[in-house]
C-alpha cells in the first residue's frame, strides 16, 4: 500500500514536499515514481527513482525544478517541488514497479497511491 501526502495550495514560484510511504512491503528491488493527471489530460510521468543504486529520473518539464528522492530507513520517497507553475497543478500520484524499471510509460506500474493535489494559483 502506498500512502501520498503533502499536497495543497501554492503560489507560482513556491515550494511543495511530497512523501509516499509504503506499508506491508519494501522496496528493495523496486523502482518508484512520481505520475501526474492534470484536469483533462492523461496520466504524465514526473520522475523516478530506482531503489537499487538511487539512480534518479525527471522529466524535461520539471528537469532543474523537481527532485526525487528516497529514504530506506523510512520506506519513503520524496518529490521536492520548487518553482512551482500554474501548469504543475495537477492530482500526483506515486506508483511502484516491482522490476525496478523506472518506466515513462505509467502502463506499466503495478502499484500506486491514492492521488495527492497540488494547486499552483495566485
Amino acid at each position: 500500500q502506498l500512502q501520498a501526502s503533502g499536497g495543497g495550495l501554492v503560489q507560482p514560484g513556491g515550494s511543495l514536499r511530497l512523501s509516499c510511504a509504503a506499508s506491508e512491503f519494501t522496496f528493495s528491488t523496486y523502482a518508484m515514481s512520481w505520475v501526474r493527471q492534470a484536469p483533462g489530460k492523461e496520466h504524465e510521468f514526473v520522475a523516478g527513482i530506482r531503489w537499487s543504486g538511487g539512480r534518479t529520473y525527471h522529466a524535461d518539464s520539471v528537469k532543474g525544478r523537481f527532485t526525487i528522492s528516497s529514504d530506506n530507513a523510512k520506506n519513503t520517497v520524496y518529490l521536492q517541488m520548487n518553482s512551482l507553475k500554474p501548469e504543475d497543478t495537477a492530482v500526483y500520484y506515486c506508483a511502484a514497479a516491482p522490476s525496478g524499471v523506472v518506466y515513462v510509460s505509467t502502463d506499466y506500474y503495478q502499484y500506486w497511491g491514492q492521488g495527492t493535489l497540488v494547486t499552483v494559483s495566485s
